[in-house]
């Protein structure tokens, strides 16, 4: 996945993504709460060599305090050092547990022991600091070999006494915070990712493109209107959702039909993509431009263009395909007298046969004939074959995608059912759309021709 990828699967699954780092940032906060605080005392302890007035001397004894301070170091976390100090302060502890809690380090070309001791209270972490460092000085004097007249030729001196720590050392709360909300993120993003890959269902034309290389002729917007009515063009004809079916009627006059007539099959790969509405909307359209178009409601399983536009359905289709009546006698007007419409009759037992029929084809060359685009609003292409062979009659179909309805390989059969049955697509309408994947609007308009719309 590419970079505008990753982000634009981030914008799909913000909400997921932010109650994440969200989660992480409360666990992070509630693991660092319910930590006891850990306190971190230090003493330091400076090592220097008694012995020698000339500077080759005090070389030679700079060189021998260097090379055993490390020696030193070591010595204060052992029992000669430690048990003392148990004794001393009377810890319930032995020297081996109290030894974990004890470091000592030799800073980088000095002769500095730093002696830390961390634990739960400071007042004791700073005594044992002290206790150890003052041990430590004895056993250092204890162990150094004595110089001229019995001097001491090291002596370990307490440069810094360690005092009571104020301010814990663990946990590092603004650090946890900052580790939780990042895993967060990584957690919230990972899932996002995950989650859009085995969300196989078609929502934005980029997922179309992974399908097919057929167009997207047009998109048309979800709108809350479209629950009571569906049909735009009549309900509310200056929304924006209006406004896109007059752009795919344009994109619908560029069409290549390769010397076809303008017979144009509508359907879907299922049911509840919005096929039947989307059909309507388009004939309306067409009809206003001053077409004279045929709406015929090829499906005789599941009919719903009569009941939308309020036409009989007792005589159609099926009535004209088995000779007891002609095109003429079934064909009903809507609206200003351009859009006639077809209903589909009575529902035969047998309606692929029917549409496969010679009958079916003589009416459709007769109705090619009479108006300037003729439209067939189809079954689904995947439960049922009738549009997938009316496609192989007609100049081509137009296949309604249900943004979020319909997956990927559920598209990629429908679009290849047409293929093998001999018709052609001509290209796809991604339905119910969310907005902000359409993208109407001034910020549209600007970001495509670079400039603000005029104002009204």
């Amino acid at each position: 996945m590419e970079l505008a990828e990753y982000w634009g699967v981030i914008r799909r699954h913000w909400l997921s993504v932010l109650a994440a780092v969200i989660l992480g940032g409360l666990l992070a906060g509630i693991v660092s709460l319910l930590m006891r605080p850990i306190y971190t005392a230090s003493a330091s302890v400076f090592v220097s060599v008694q012995s020698g007035t000339s500077a080759g001397e005090l070389q030679q004894g700079s060189t021998y305090a260097a090379n055993q301070v490390k020696s030193f170091a070591q010595i204060a976390t052992m029992p000669v050092v430690l048990d003392p100090v148990i004794a001393k302060l009377g810890l319930d502890t032995t020297a081996v547990d109290l030894a974990k809690s004890v470091t000592a380090t030799v800073p980088t070309n000095t002769a500095i022991i730093e002696i830390g001791v961390v634990g739960t209270d400071p007042v004791a972490t700073a005594d044992i600091a002290n206790e150890v460092s003052t041990r430590l000085v004895a056993v250092v004097g204890q162990l150094a070999p004595s110089g001229k007249d019995n001097q001491q030729a090291v002596v370990a001196t307490v440069v810094a006494p360690a005092a009571v720590p104020t301010e814990w050392t663990s946990p590092r709360v603004s650090l946890n915070l900052a580790l939780g909300l990042l895993l967060g993120l990584l957690v919230g993003v990972g899932q996002a990712v995950l989650r859009s890959r085995l969300d196989t269902r078609v929502v934005t034309e980029d997922d179309v493109a992974l399908v097919t290389d057929s167009s997207v002729i047009g998109t048309i917007s979800y709108d809350k209107i479209f629950a009571t009515e569906p049909l735009v063009m009549t309900a509310d004809p200056q929304s924006p959702r209006a406004e896109a079916f007059r752009r795919l009627r344009t994109n619908l006059q560029f069409l290549t039909l390769e010397g076809r007539s303008r017979i144009l099959v509508i359907t879907s790969s299922i049911a509840g993509e919005g096929k039947s509405t989307t059909a309507i909307n388009i004939a309306t359209t067409l009809a206003d431009a001053g077409e004279s178009v045929l709406l015929i409601e090829a499906d005789m399983r599941r009919p719903k263009i009569g009941d939308y536009l309020g036409i009989e359905s007792a005589a159609g289709l099926s009535t004209v395909i088995i000779g007891r009546a002609s095109l003429a006698d079934v064909v009903q007007p809507v609206g200003a007298g351009v859009l006639h419409v077809m209903a589909s009759g009575q529902l035969p037992p047998n309606p692929a046969e029917l549409l496969a029929s010679d009958a079916m084809k003589a009416l459709l060359e007769e109705a090619a004939a009479t108006y300037d685009t003729v439209l067939l609003d189809c079954p689904p292409l995947l439960p049922v074959t009738d549009a997938a062979v009316l496609s192989s009659l007609a100049a081509g179909a137009l296949v309604v995608v249900g943004s979020g309805s319909v997956t990927r390989p559920e598209l990629a059969d429908s679009l290849q059912s047409v293929e093998l049955a001999g018709g052609r697509v001509l290209g796809l309408v991604l339905n119910m759309a969310k907005v902000e994947h359409v993208g109407y609007g001034r910020d549209h308009y600007y970001r495509h021709y670079g400039v603000e719309p005029a104002k009204a």
